[in-house]
C-alpha cells in the first residue's frame, strides 16, 4: 500500500463544510520548510485530489496551514481585530507509507484535529 494524505474541514460553527479555505502544504526537513503546494477546499470542504498523493508521498514531517482567517471572514463571520483564529499551522509527521487524514474542525474560537480514516 502506497502512503498519501487528505484532509477535510468542517465549520462547526455554521454546522456546514469549510468551502473555499486556502491550505498550504509544507515538508519539514530540519530548520527547512519547503512549500509543496497550496490548495483550496471544495464545497464538501476537502480538496479534489489528495494533497500529497502515492506518486509523491515520502515518509517525514509535514505542516499544513489552513487560512482560516481569510475563510471566516468570506463567510460574514464578524470580524475581530486582529482576529483570535487567522492561520493554523498543523505540523505532523508520518512515518509509514499508509493513507494520512489530518481533518480540522474549525470556528471562530476554537480548533481541534486528529488522525482520522
Amino acid at each position: 500500500m502506497s502512503g498519501y494524505l487528505t484532509t477535510h474541514v468542517l465549520d462547526t460553527a455554521r454546522g456546514c463544510p469549510a468551502s473555499g479555505l486556502n491550505i498550504d502544504l509544507y515538508r519539514i526537513d530540519g530548520d527547512n520548510r519547503s512549500l509543496l503546494k497550496s490548495v483550496v477546499t471544495n464545497v464538501d470542504g476537502r480538496t479534489d485530489a489528495q494533497i500529497l498523493p502515492a506518486d509523491e508521498f515520502q515518509t517525514g514531517v509535514y505542516e499544513l496551514v489552513f487560512h482560516a482567517g481569510d475563510y471566516l471572514d468570506s463567510t460574514g463571520t464578524p470580524p475581530e481585530a486582529p482576529r483570535f483564529l487567522d492561520v493554523i499551522p498543523l505540523r505532523f509527521g508520518m512515518s509509514q507509507a499508509q493513507h494520512y487524514h489530518v481533518p480540522l474542525l474549525l470556528s471562530p474560537f476554537s480548533y481541534s484535529t486528529y488522525r482520522g480514516s
